[in-house]
């Protein structure tokens, strides 16, 4: 079989790298958890109508056809409501899951959900067509409070503050509130609200002079408007002065409505609790815009400190009619990290690395093909009392099967006890191969210390560049 080209955009991970993610995943679904939110998983598919309706393109979604075609197969491509589409994101087919279980759920729904998801866009630096998501929502039937808009990217500045440890950057999470954004742009006169907001949501990538243009082109945004909502794009601040400054700034351009009035409020009350509960970590940013058009009350977007050419790892925001039975709505608010986009880059960035590459602590070493039944039992013994294990493949030389622990990464090498002249076994013997020590063991009481049990997610040691397997050879295979 030739080598196999790697598909561009479906990311897989070494062995080193996975113990990464998984130490993300595990962190993340820890903090969740101790928050009170509740694990769920969907289907991976959705009918392709539901998917497209709340303002995704077409060319973002993979649409599931089967090679194999069944009389049916004219009536499914013509009808979009009968084909099947994998999720873009986690909140759609959240929205799916709440309707259908309403029955059984207890609200406010408290549900983190970490899945794959699928999306046909152009790879690039941390950006994936298949990647793994983390969500948290909270979602009522009828009505939310708007404290939990507080509460939820709290709860996401605790799980990626839990990742410091190892190494992860410090944050920003950049709120919004799409009130404060409506309010205004209606305040000056502008009733395309979401054209604006797709006009401004590209500031970041395209820069003011070409958004302007495009708030002319599509919200009919003269130049007097299009100047005051690229000068509200331009607040940031994380205390109250962001609301005193929005305030003026509407008076300037008489654009004062209750709508912003509500937003402002709304906005002052985020930053606030985030000053006391996350100081310098929570920033209100008024060019925040979120794509997405479900969003109605606060929208959130996270950079890594250091790291913003990256874009966001983490958004989100409220949304009141996603889901809606038509006798109830159940509006929600929640946030999404991009695990893969995030992991890529702690990767990619020798930020972090594992102590070692497999889960093994000891190699048990075997003297011989006949007495590899002693050797299972020493592995054995040790892997009841919880330390992982595995025998060596072949009974060579000592040298080479030590060599062999070495280059997987194994710490220790167990040596079991030669037989003496009147049946008398010696003891058996354990070789921290880091240090060289060699000292008495025996498989009912030894343990490693902690630090080696498992193998632990710490930061690099960078001097030039990263140290450690991810320094020597790509952790993302595709």
């Amino acid at each position: 079989m030739a080598r196999p080209t790697p598909l561009s955009g479906f990311p897989e991970w070494l062995p080193d790298g996975r113990l990464v993610e998984q130490h993300v995943l595990d962190t993340l679904r820890r903090t969740f958890e101790l928050h009170g939110f509740a694990g769920i998983e969907t289907r991976a598919v959705e009918p392709l109508d539901q998917l497209l309706r709340k303002g995704e393109t077409s060319k973002e979604v993979y649409v599931l056809r089967r090679l194999q075609e069944d009389a049916d197969a004219d009536a499914d491509a013509q009808d979009p409501g009968r084909r099947l589409g994998l999720h873009f994101d986690l909140t759609v087919p959240f929205a799916r899951y709440v309707l259908e279980n309403a029955g059984h759920l207890a609200f406010p729904f408290r549900r983190y959900q970490i899945q794959k998801v699928w999306r046909g866009e152009r790879p690039q630096d941390g950006r994936f067509r298949e990647f793994v998501q983390a969500d948290i929502d909270v979602v009522g039937a009828g009505a939310l409070p708007y404290h939990y808009e507080v509460e939820l990217p709290l709860v996401m500045a605790d799980a990626l503050a839990a990742l410091r440890p190892i190494g992860m950057p410090a944050v920003r999470i950049l709120v919004n509130n799409r009130k404060v954004a409506e309010g205004f742009y209606r305040g000056l006169g502008l009733t395309d609200v979401d054209a604006v907001l797709r006009s401004i949501d590209k500031l970041d990538k395209v820069g003011p002079e070409v958004v302007a243009e495009l708030l002319a082109a599509e919200a009919g945004a003269t130049g007097a408007q299009a100047e005051a909502c690229l000068a509200l794009a331009e607040v940031r601040g994380d205390d109250a002065g962001v609301v005193d400054r929005v305030r003026a700034l509407a008076a300037e351009h008489g654009a004062t409505t209750d709508l912003l009035e509500e937003g402002l409020a709304e906005l002052g009350a985020l930053v606030a609790a985030a000053a006391e509960r996350a100081p310098g970590v929570v920033v209100a940013d008024l060019r925040i815009a979120r794509g997405l058009d479900y969003y109605t009350g606060s929208v959130y977007e996270t950079v890594l400190v250091g790291h913003e050419e990256l874009g966001s790892i983490c958004s989100g925001g409220r949304y009141d009619t996603l889901a809606s039975d038509g006798a109830t709505t159940y509006p929600g608010v929640g946030l999404s990290i991009g695990v893969s986009r995030l992991v890529s880059r702690l990767l990619g960035a020798g930020l972090v690395r594992a102590t070692r590459s497999v889960p093994s602590a000891v190699l048990v070493a075997v003297t011989s093909e006949d007495r590899r039944g002693r050797s299972d039992a020493v592995a054995a013994a040790l892997r009841a009392r919880g330390v992982p294990v595995e025998v060596a493949p072949s009974a060579a030389k000592f040298g080479k099967q030590i060599r062999h622990a070495d280059r997987r990464g194994i710490p220790y090498v167990w040596f079991v006890g030669e037989d003496g002249a009147e049946g008398q076994s010696a003891a058996d013997q354990v070789k921290d191969i880091r240090s060289g020590e060699q000292v008495p063991a025996d498989a009912g009481t030894w343990t490693p210390p902690a630090e080696d049990l498992w193998p632990r997610v710490v930061p690099s040691r960078r001097a030039d560049g990263p140290v450690g397997p991810s320094a020597e050879r790509p952790t993302a295979l595709a």
